[in-house]
């Protein structure tokens, strides 16, 4: 092989490298789009929504609360019931509870996940714990609301919801940008 073929070869890698790289930082925006489009994942919004304007007493949906925390996060943290059944469009109000195990103030920060994932674009929530940072002095207790409904035109073969919360500890972040 002549130099010249090891330069174009160079040079088609090096472009390969590049392309790979641009392609990882365009994933995670791409991605969002995509579940912003589809309604996979299981986003929800970070804002609230509006209330509901139509309501089926009609139809049942059962919504299960799940919770666990990111690593290293020393707070229990849980719903005060595991599930409930609501009618589509009737605001319902559920409390989670966090206690801080630790003698230290942590800021914590839900982030909140719906299953299936086409069940999300019709999981509104009006008031949540989880649009705001939460912090708690060492062991203390607070009761954490969230007030949602499940909007009526959720598909009717989804007769279960999951809603589910992760919490992650994010005390460092936030005394960076204090």
């Amino acid at each position: 092989m002549s130099s010249q073929n090891h330069t174009k070869i160079v040079k088609r890698l090096v472009l390969l490298v590049v392309g790979m790289f641009g392609f990882g930082f365009a994933m995670v925006p791409l991605y969002d789009v995509f579940c912003d489009i589809t309604g996979l994942n299981g986003k929800t919004s970070n804002t609230s929504a509006e209330l509901a304007k139509v309501i089926d007493v009609n139809r049942d949906v059962t919504v299960q609360f799940i919770t666990q925390n990111g690593a290293g996060m020393p707070w229990l943290f849980e719903p005060e019931i595991n599930q409930i059944v609501v009618n589509p469009g009737i605001m319902t109000t559920v409390n989670f509870r966090a206690t801080n195990l630790s003698s230290n103030d942590i800021v914590g920060q839900a982030i909140p996940s719906v299953a299936p994932g086409l069940a999300a674009n019709h999981f509104n929530k009006t008031e949540c714990f989880c649009f705001q940072e939460q912090m708690l002095k060492g062991g203390e207790t607070v009761n954490m609301p969230v007030t949602f409904y499940v909007n009526a035109e959720l598909p009717k073969d989804i007769k279960e919801v999951t809603l589910s919360y992760t919490l992650y500890n994010v005390t460092d972040k936030v005394a960076e940008v204090n």
